[in-house]
């Protein structure tokens, strides 16, 4: 959706950003944006921190999975040893 919104930039070169578009991109007071320039564009996106994000949605996984994070790297690990397998086993085959 493309949705274009007139801004006026204040004497300490403050915006306001729209109650829509607050809303719709979850930005609150305080969060942090990214400002791009592209020659005489200007790009405002959210940044949002991933990591605690991440974080929250592995916790409610691996509760709601009932999986313990001794048993979540476990897996991890032996996940890894396949897809080496996967990718260099061939190769040292070929090798041979």
């Amino acid at each position: 959706m493309q949705t274009a919104f007139a801004v006026r930039v204040r004497e300490r070169g403050q915006i306001t950003l729209p109650q829509s578009v607050r809303t719709s991109l979850a930005v609150d007071a305080g969060d942090t944006l990214n400002l791009v320039q592209i020659d005489d564009v200007l790009l405002l996106s959210p940044r949002q921190a991933m990591i605690p994000k991440l974080s929250q949605e592995f916790s409610a996984l691996m509760t709601e999975e009932g999986v313990s994070l001794a048993e979540l790297l476990q897996g991890l690990e032996e996940e890894r040893k396949l897809i080496w397998q996967e990718r260099y086993a061939n190769d040292a085959q070929s090798l041979r």
